[in-house]
């Protein structure tokens, strides 16, 4: 189709250009055709093109008899050089699908032996502590004090907590990726939503202290309550990961005009300028880091932030440490509102 219109519009231009320039002009068509298609229709194209030429511009016009051997010999040469660059640019693009494929397998087995790696140790450990400690309270318990057995339930229940949150990190992941996830919209108060994840935060922050000041004027936000919490609870869980003992992780929820807005700081750190790029790439983890994980939450973060379609972005603080900002729109109504609706 695209031969046929450019012919069209040449024709009334014959007379200014040349059939020659004509010519040069549908090689040219034939060889954007060449970059967008497979190499069927791009012969058809070439060898339409090289009738369209012969019929409609070189001289006797109407007729496929070429008038002069030369005009014959371009002819001939035009055909031949549309069919060889159809052939040519449909073997470069196979050549460079192939290559696309190769790097996406080499890919895809570089992260499934990521994953592998990560899941033997980030499985293995909470577990080898939970039957570990198990263990010792089976074959000690008259000899274990009230304290030493306490202590034992405790990391029980930390490994727990761990190997919970890295289960739930993989499901969330496959879900997003089969695009199962979908957002279930109800009015919620950001203060509340925040004061109970860090209650749940108070034990397992250990020496940590998270600091929220709530805003009384905060207006309820029609949201995905179960999205919301879990971005958050990756970033605050990352936070925990990287702040050191007797700092703080202070969390700021504001109102923008076209929706909430989360600002969580922390105080470790912080991150190497040619790392942020990557930092919320599936299964990336900060070289040489102590931290466990499997570096995944920030990347869930970012999947759950985008399906609700906000935008989270990361940067270092001047005073240290690094600041995670997370802009959800949303509709926001005062209480009053919500009642009489």
């Amino acid at each position: 189709m695209l031969v046929v219109i450019t012919s069209s519009a040449l024709y009334f231009f014959v007379d200014l250009i040349g059939y020659r320039v004509v010519a040069l002009l549908l090689l040219l068509v034939v060889s954007l055709l060449a970059m967008l298609f497979d190499i069927f229709p791009v012969l058809v194209a070439a060898m339409l093109s090289a009738l369209i030429w012969n019929y409609f511009f070189i001289p006797p016009t109407f007729t496929f008899h070429v008038g002069t051997p030369e005009d014959g010999l371009m002819f001939m040469m035009y055909f031949v050089v549309a069919l060889i660059n159809a052939v040519l640019t449909s073997k470069i693009r196979e050549a460079e699908k192939k290559a696309r494929d190769k790097e996406e397998r080499e890919r895809t087995v570089k992260l499934y032996n990521t994953l592998l790696n990560s899941l033997s140790h980030e499985l293995r450990t909470p577990i080898a502590t939970i039957i570990g400690s198990i263990d010792t309270i089976l074959e000690h318990e008259s000899q274990l004090s009230s304290d030493n057995r306490l202590a034992l339930y405790k990391e029980i229940e930390k490994a727990g907590v761990r190997l919970n949150k890295q289960v739930e990190n993989l499901l969330s992941m496959s879900r997003f990726e089969a695009g199962m996830i979908k957002p279930n919209l109800d009015w919620c108060d950001m203060n509340e939503l925040v004061h109970r994840l860090i209650r749940n935060y108070k034990q397992h922050a250990e020496n940590r202290l998270i600091i929220f000041e709530a805003d009384e004027k905060l207006p309820l936000f029609l949201i995905d309550r179960g999205l919301i919490e879990q971005i958050l609870n990756n970033i605050i869980d990352n936070a925990i990961k990287y702040t050191p003992d007797q700092s703080s992780i202070t969390i700021e929820v504001l109102h923008k005009n076209n929706g909430c807005q989360f600002v969580i700081c922390d105080s470790g750190p912080g991150f190497a300028e040619h790392e942020l790029p990557f930092i919320f790439d599936r299964f990336y983890r900060l070289p040489e880091t102590k931290a466990g994980g499997l570096g995944l939450g920030l990347s869930i973060a970012q999947s759950f932030t985008e399906i609700l379609q906000g935008t989270i972005k990361v940067e270092n603080r001047k005073e240290g440490g690094a600041k995670f900002t997370i802009d959800i729109p949303a509709r926001s109504s005062q209480l009053t509102e919500i009642t009489d609706e």
